[in-house]
């Protein structure tokens, strides 16, 4: 049961942590200042999600997203988002790629065949299924958020800036709902593909309040650290290296690679969600839906990885705010159809 539930918490965190996230750039355009209070609502709010989303896919033995949406909002919205979740998978899947190739700029590879890497190590990943997508997540996702703790955690400790709850005011709090919305969508897609190899209720527990808590309590101190530099972010695309200005360039090159890790789970995550959609449509292998998808995502990447984040990104967030709020409903509303 642990061993399971760590598996989903690792499937889950590296849904969410994309290179929006682990950039910080994604936090900062949510957060910065007076927003410990909506890091707590963030906290609270995405473990409840979680928890709803697959303990429905647990009881309904799920093995793609549509049927969980049926009992969250009644058939006619889910025709809706079930083409807007699609459009999600394919989009922000399609910037992972786009980020993968401008990550391995840092090492002087040329952009397009930093799109080709990715790209290829995303195939082989499906090569293995499910069960491939899993195993990267349980082995990259808790190197992932160490490294990331480590480096914002010396960074407090060398900046001598305490942790603390800002002014009372505490404005911000909306931004909890906006920032929770914003990743609802790609944890139906993926949560909902799961059900059906959920072997106990104990993993779901597990798998929800752990991600909930390692999330948000990462979330509060990469801003806590953000807010110590934010006269400096503008200079920076990728706000982290902000927080990197004064450490050496062996560092600055390890959390590229680290952002690249990023991008690749998430990356992975989205096209997880495409592949088990479209099954159903064309049973193929999974690996070589996943050439598919990736072929007609490659074209996109020319426009540019922060160009298609600041596009995007905001859209979605107001777009699944009904979305969360049918799946924080739901325990109240007996999952009945309300159209």
């Amino acid at each position: 049961m642990v061993s399971g539930g760590l598996k989903w918490m690792c499937l889950i965190i590296g849904t969410m942590i994309g290179a929006g996230y682990a950039s910080g750039r994604e936090l900062w355009e949510f957060f910065g200042h007076e927003s410990g209070l909506a890091i707590l609502l963030f906290t609270v709010m995405f473990s409840a999600s979680c928890l709803i989303i697959l303990h429905i896919s647990y009881q309904s033995g799920s093995s793609d997203y549509v049927g969980v949406l049926h009992k969250l909002m009644g058939r006619k919205v889910t025709v809706l988002y079930d083409g807007l979740i699609i459009m999600y998978l394919f989009t922000t899947s399609g910037v992972m790629v786009a980020g993968g190739g401008a990550t391995m700029q840092t090492f002087q590879i040329p952009y397009w065949v930093g799109v080709l890497i990715i790209s290829s190590f995303l195939v082989l990943l499906f090569v293995w299924d499910v069960n491939g997508l899993t195993s990267v997540n349980s082995l990259i996702i808790p190197i992932l958020i160490t490294s990331l703790l480590f480096t914002l955690v010396v960074f407090q400790w060398e900046s001598g800036n305490a942790l603390f709850f800002e002014e009372p005011g505490q404005r911000n709090w909306p931004a909890a709902f906006t920032f929770t919305a914003l990743n609802i969508l790609p944890l139906v897609a993926v949560l909902s593909a799961v059900g059906n190899k959920i072997k106990h209720e104990g993993e779901i527990w597990i798998a929800s309040i752990g991600s909930g808590l390692i999330l948000g309590g990462l979330s509060f101190l990469y801003n806590q650290s953000l807010i110590v530099v934010a006269s400096d972010i503008m200079l920076y695309e990728i706000p982290l290296f902000a927080i990197l200005n004064a450490y050496p360039y062996g560092m600055l090159l390890f959390m590229a690679f680290l952002l690249w890790m990023a991008i690749f789970t998430t990356a992975a995550s989205g096209i997880f969600g495409l592949v088990s959609r479209v099954k159903s449509w064309l049973p193929w292998p999974a690996w070589v839906l996943s050439i598919m998808f990736l072929l007609l995502m490659i074209p996109m990447t020319s426009i540019g990885f922060s160009n298609l984040v600041a596009f995007l990104y905001p859209l979605y967030g107001l777009l699944n705010l009904y979305l969360l709020g049918a799946v924080l409903l739901y325990p109240f509303l007996q999952g009945k159809n309300t159209l």
